[in-house]
């Protein structure tokens, strides 16, 4: 089988656990996704899986005369390509649902986080700041950047102001909760990054 799947952040809940504890968790709609070709990359056996169906005339040019050149009639919002974990004959046109993860404990997902605009470097890097005494009228700005004379520059990688967020994040080793089939839902423990509707990767740990 594949080592993970596309998905949909629904949203966040909440379950009561065996011992009572309220356990917060996320909801994530896994699939369904449809495979599109198999390939190999340096002898690894790979699959290119497509999520969401869309309109033809909401993909690009070359988008479509790929679907067409694999002999599919719609054309897919989202392509990913996936390693392919054990034996399991995975063929074009099969799809692929939540059923992957029935026994997986733990996984880990990759999302894009909330984008927050550009922020200075208290937000941004948790800096402490400058004094708030009195006879201060600097307190939220990041102080010195650099040297005078020698080196004469900012170092590349200087944590200054800039815009905040926005990036691909991989949360390793969530707990699998619940693993609802007949709606394509997967309850993982704890929290996913990015926004209510979200596109997710989620795939089974490789860190256990």
């Amino acid at each position: 089988m594949v080592e993970g799947l596309l998905g949909r952040k629904v949203g966040m809940s909440q379950v009561f656990n065996d011992e009572g504890e309220c356990v917060p968790v996320t909801l994530i709609e896994v699939g369904p996704c449809t495979v599109l070709e198999s390939i190999e990359v340096n002898g690894q056996r790979r699959v290119r899986v497509g999520y969401i169906e869309c309109k033809e005339k909401k993909v690009k040019k070359p988008q479509r005369g790929y679907f067409k050149k694999l002999g599919f009639s719609t054309c897919y919002r989202f392509i990913k390509e996936v390693p392919v974990v054990d034996d399991v004959e995975v063929k074009t046109g099969d799809t692929l649902t939540v059923d992957i993860f029935k026994d997986v404990s733990i996984v880990d997902v990759r999302g894009r986080t909330k984008g927050r605009g550009f922020t200075g470097g208290m937000k941004r890097w948790n800096m402490a700041g400058q004094p708030r005494s009195h006879g201060h009228t600097i307190h939220r700005k990041i102080g010195s950047v650099g040297g005078t004379t020698e080196p004469a520059r900012v170092f590349k990688g200087k944590r200054m102001p800039g815009h905040y967020g926005f990036e691909n994040i991989l949360i390793h080793n969530l707990k699998v909760v619940e693993i609802d089939v007949e709606n394509n839902l997967l309850v993982v423990k704890g929290s996913v990054p990015g926004p209510r509707g979200n596109i997710v990767f989620v795939r089974r740990a490789v860190k256990r």
